[in-house]
């Protein structure tokens, strides 16, 4: 697939718009790979700050969605951030798109590890990649690990050395190991690339 054929639909976290700099920078990564189109949620829209309840948010999601397939007839990739993932997943159970990118899923709700948000991703027939960060307490990795081999649909894991729920590394930890932030968003942004050309799982 080219460029042009691409469109990502590219869904905020519960806390950070896509107004946000982090919400900027991951759309910036998406660009050379094709048409970026974010949005918000309602509940931001609306100037609250707690998120509207799951249904209205796939409600919302679904509507941005329908509004890019007026003006996109190619490929379409759910991608979020954090809750936007979440929702792009359900999202995916009912809507036919090509691929989801959950960028730093929030498996456990509130860190808790008892409580995890994990039945969306079983049911997923969608081809998904994660993209987390090894310091990311909402998703330890080896939880996560777990429900990739009880998922269905074809999966991959990004690891992010060192990164958070946002997928930010430290600045201490870049200098030690002698990269950039802008590097590991590279690499994300090669990962993503790679999972969308073969289509399958990159383990």
């Amino acid at each position: 697939m080219t460029k042009r054929d691409f469109a990502f639909l590219l869904a905020p976290g519960a806390g950070a718009p896509s107004a946000h700099p982090r919400m900027q920078a991951f759309r910036r990564m998406l660009e050379p790979l094709g048409t970026v189109v974010p949005f918000d949620y309602a509940y931001a829209i609306e100037g609250k700050k707690s998120p509207d309840r799951l249904p209205r948010l796939i409600e919302t999601h679904r509507a941005a969605l329908a509004a890019l397939r007026e003006r996109h007839k190619g490929p379409i990739v759910l991608a979020g951030k954090s809750m936007g993932g979440r929702v792009g997943c359900h999202v995916a159970l009912v809507e036919p798109v090509d691929a989801v990118i959950c960028l730093g899923y929030p498996l456990c709700g509130s860190g808790d590890v008892s409580k995890l948000r994990d039945e969306v991703l079983v049911s997923l027939a969608t081809p998904t990649l994660f993209v987390q960060g090894t310091k990311d307490r909402l998703c330890p990795l080896d939880l996560l690990d777990g429900v990739r081999q009880r998922m269905k649909a074809a999966n991959a894991l990004h690891v992010v050395e060192g990164g958070d729920h946002s997928s930010l590394v430290s600045k201490s930890e870049l200098k030690a190991r002698g990269v950039s932030q802008e590097h590991v968003d590279e690499e994300i942004r090669k990962a993503i690339a790679r999972f969308l050309a073969v289509g399958k799982p990159v383990r």
